[in-house]
């Protein structure tokens, strides 16, 4: 049976890396800043008082899609039919949007013009 003998069994090892002894003084410290970023853009998704929506869907739409309990979304029914328009809620850019949708794709299913937008909040 034939078998190989080690390569080199006697190989020194890889000599370590030379350490520095001392700083010459000529080395630069950055110091790390740290980055201070904005919180995103929110949103408020706003819903539009009309004449022929009923207020029952309007409860169940903000109930539905903003998961609001029946007090709260019946108190905000009653501000959109009062003051002409009413914040569902508050978002990200995104989730606005898609909320806005949600409310416009039931609107149009169910046959009523609610309309509803989401405005930058200030």
């Amino acid at each position: 049976m034939a078998t190989k003998s080690p390569a080199n069994p006697n190989k020194p090892a890889q000599p370590a890396p030379a350490i520095p002894k001392r700083d010459d003084g000529d080395t630069t410290v950055l110091e790390r800043v740290p980055q201070k970023t904005k919180p995103p853009q929110m949103y408020q998704v706003v819903m539009l008082n009309d004449d022929y929506t009923p207020m029952e869907f309007v409860v169940f739409v903000i109930q539905e899609f903003f998961k609001k309990d029946r007090e709260t979304a019946t108190q905000i029914m009653l501000k959109i039919h009062l003051d002409g328009k009413g914040v569902c809620g508050v978002f990200s850019k995104d989730i606005a949007a898609s909320k806005v949708d949600k409310v416009a794709g039931a609107a149009k299913e169910h046959g009523h013009p609610l309309q509803c937008q989401a405005e930058p909040l200030e």
